[in-house]
């Protein structure tokens, strides 16, 4: 037995004998629990609010620690692409399922919105085609401008002529920008343009795959659907303006330089790292450029969240891992490398700082971690719920859904954040 589960097993005991069956769970008089609290420690718990977001569905709300809802947003018969997030002016960020797609694997969604404080459409863009759709999550960018992810078809004879081994339209990841005042969009990157294939000499982008660990190997995961590379999430560290994407396909992410133009993004020089659009850094499996030299840790994984530096471990990155090897989830805090580069035939794995692991702790989906301001873990485990962890491993809150809700993340919100004054909550 492990000790997180001696001690769920013994505070479990103590709350059953202490409490009748119309009392909620509590270790303190002056502290109501409600019944989807599963683990309360008073004196390790980070009193702050918890913003969850139902996967797929068209509900999210605002969850203090006794496990009561302040707060919750109903979208009616608009259902979440996947991400939403509350802006600093109390406004919704989030990304919408677009009516009657072409393009139908799991995170679509097609529409971005921002959605005001009375629930009123503030604004919207569509981005969804038989070509194109929008998918899983969005983030806004310190200028205002609005980062997501997309994908893109390329038929299946242009993609054999390109060296890859498909019998089937594929979908390659495509980042996508756009100024909301203007609905243009002002950046562009296409996977497909970093693109090494060792299939066939005579086509283009050949190459020995482990001698380019900063190109894509489109041959190492192809899918029958299509969707070979599902990238599943993306986070934006602004002093060195690189964006990080979640690639679960391939159990890895990705860092890719913003401060490029579109053009530049399109090949393999300029930005400050002077790689044009090429990864200027790659982790979690080294599997995907054929490198024996250090270890794979990831085995798909979910929501690469930089941490920010009002929170310890800032610059650190948290990674969610599904562990669909063991059928055992993990969180990893890894820090990165500097500076970022990639070197053949080398480790270039980065350090691990911390970790969390249970024998209890799984879902092969979704999921997510954010840091909190005190050093604890929240962890959105995707069919379960939320569990707090400190930086000990221990075990501070765990609050479990109702009829097996499912969770898309949890974010964690400070009650002076400025996102939550301008709920202007009673």
């Amino acid at each position: 037995m492990t000790k997180h589960l001696y001690y769920l097993l013994f505070f479990s005991f103590i709350i059953f004998n202490s409490c009748s069956e119309d009392d909620v769970a509590s270790q303190n008089d002056d502290i109501v629990l409600t019944e989807n609290i599963e683990f309360y420690d008073e004196d390790t718990v980070e009193d702050n609010l918890i913003f969850a977001i139902k996967n797929g569905g068209n509900e999210a709300f605002l969850l203090n620690k006794t496990g009561n809802k302040i707060k919750v947003w109903n979208f009616g018969d608009s259902y979440l692409g996947n991400d939403l997030e509350i802006l600093p002016d109390g406004k919704l960020l989030g990304i919408f399922k677009a009516p009657n797609p072409h393009i139908i694997f799991g995170g679509r969604s097609g529409i971005i919105r921002i959605i005001d404080t009375d629930g009123s459409i503030y604004w919207e863009y569509t981005y969804s085609t038989e070509n194109y759709i929008a998918h899983h999550d969005v983030e806004m960018l310190p200028n205002g401008n609005i980062l997501f992810l997309a994908w893109e078809r390329l038929n299946v004879d242009d993609a054999q002529q390109l060296g890859i081994n498909t019998l089937n339209d594929i979908f390659p990841e495509t980042l996508i920008e756009i100024n909301p005042q203007t609905n243009q969009i002002v950046w562009k990157w296409n996977s497909l343009d970093h693109m090494v294939q060792d299939q066939d000499s005579t086509l283009p982008n050949y190459g020995v795959i482990n001698d380019n660990p900063n190109r894509i190997n489109f041959n190492y995961n192809i899918a029958a659907n299509g969707d070979f590379m599902h990238a599943n999430g993306i986070d934006y560290d602004e002093e060195k303006d690189i964006i990080f994407v979640s690639v679960n396909n391939f159990s890895e992410v990705w860092v890719i330089d913003h401060s490029t133009t579109t053009e530049e993004a399109s090949s393999h020089s300029g930005g400050n790292y002077n790689k044009g659009g090429d990864l200027i850094y790659r982790f979690g499996n080294p599997e995907t450029y054929s490198n024996s030299f250090g270890e794979r840790l990831f085995y798909n994984n979910h929501f690469p969240n930089f941490l920010e530096d009002d929170v310890p471990g800032a610059g650190n990155i948290l990674v969610y891992v599904n562990g669909s090897n063991i059928q055992q989830s993990s969180v990893y805090e890894l820090k990165l490398p500097e500076p970022l580069e990639l070197i053949p035939h080398t480790n270039n794995e980065p350090q691990i700082v911390w970790s969390f692991t249970d024998s209890n702790l799984y879902y092969p989906r979704i999921s997510g971690a954010d840091r909190l301001p005190n050093g604890n873990t929240l962890i959105c485990e995707g069919d379960y719920g939320f569990w707090e962890i400190t930086p000990m491993g221990d075990i501070a809150w765990k609050y479990k859904g109702t009829n097996n809700e499912q969770f898309w993340r949890a974010y964690g919100y400070n009650y002076d954040d400025p996102e939550i004054l301008s709920l202007e909550l009673e």
